[in-house]
């Protein structure tokens, strides 16, 4: 009997290896980075296979980052986010204490391993001639962008429009308010994240802007043809941090934690972040960077640290219910 209860257990045993080698990560991401992590995921399941031998998956969630951490705070089983503002990460903390509170701390660059910025796609030859924020206020223009209460993306656009008019109206601020209240006035209609403003706009073929990351604008020129778009990087923009982190209590419980942190740390080598710039992301690699420099046109690029006192400050003033751009919104 003992030998017979051996031989089971041995057997179990057995049948339980496939289930480890099968280890998956679900990394919930922002709206337009599909694209990105399908290259991203295929050349570290090489990697990781390659040093370990061990066969993995990676399952990809994309949304508006505003609404994946929401959906997270709900139980969403992310082993790993991969959003495009770093409060849509630190909500994790704060409402949900999912992560710790130093996360930022764990990673290189403040756990932010590429970076974009808001920047304009026209369509081929700028027949309305658009070149900066000033031009989108004009009677003859219409804009899109997504909605910045969905949309990490959107919320970059509405604080990248406010820095450039915080220099053009010398920080006037009724002067400012007007601007951003006209900008969005010109909007037709606000999609709930960035990948369903660009199918608005090239798809639909709905207003003569779009606004969005360069790396969208850049990727939706290749996918659809520069010849029918052209992208304009205006004269001042915002810096837009990607924050990655692992949420600690979903890997610790499904056992993923060593997994989800090299996968993050894979986004920092030499070879991510050459598929990252390939991509149209601005990257952190000094090496990788200067490859790709003459592909980046230079700009203006603030921080929200230094033009808004940081992003808890930016939420309350402007994000809070009542805030400023509920202002915006309330005087359409």
């Amino acid at each position: 009997m003992r030998k017979l209860a051996l031989g089971a257990f041995a057997l179990a045993a057995l049948a339980a290896q496939p289930a480890l080698a099968q280890q998956s990560l679900l990394n919930v991401s922002y709206d337009v980075g599909r694209e990105l992590f399908v290259a991203v995921n295929a050349a570290f399941i090489a990697k990781h296979q390659a040093a370990t031998g061990q066969t993995i998956t990676i399952d990809q969630s994309h949304a508006g980052s505003s609404t994946q951490a929401r959906a997270i705070l709900e139980g969403l089983q992310a082993d790993v986010v991969t959003f495009n503002q770093v409060v849509d990460v630190q909500i994790l903390h704060d409402r949900g204490d999912l992560i710790p509170a130093d996360w930022q701390a764990r990673l290189p660059n403040n756990s932010s391993p590429f970076y974009s910025l808001p920047a304009f796609l026209v369509r081929a030859g700028n027949p309305k001639n658009i070149q900066d924020w000033g031009d989108l206020v004009r009677d003859d223009v219409q804009v899109i962008f997504p909605n910045p209460k969905t949309s990490g993306n959107g919320r970059y656009t509405y604080l990248a429009a406010r820095a450039w008019a915080n220099r053009e109206f010398a920080g006037d601020e009724a002067q400012v308010n007007a601007f951003l209240t006209e900008l969005f006035a010109h909007v037709p209609v606000f999609d709930t994240g960035g990948r369903a403003a660009t199918a608005t706009f090239a798809e639909r073929g709905i207003g003569d802007v779009l606004i969005t990351f360069e790396a969208e604008t850049r990727g939706t020129e290749a996918a659809l043809g520069d010849a029918n778009y052209d992208t304009v990087v205006p004269s001042v923009s915002l810096l837009a941090e990607f924050p990655v982190t692992v949420v600690d209590k979903v890997a610790d419980a499904r056992g993923t934690r060593a997994l989800a942190e090299e996968y993050l740390t894979f986004l920092y080598t030499p070879e991510a972040q050459e598929i990252i710039a390939g991509n149209f992301y601005r990257v952190i690699d000094p090496t990788v960077s200067a490859a790709h420099a003459g592909e980046f046109p230079e700009v203006e690029l603030v921080k929200v640290e230094d033009e808004f006192g940081g992003w808890a400050a930016v939420s309350e003033e402007h994000f809070a219910a009542g805030g400023l751009l509920d202002q915006v919104f309330v005087n359409q």
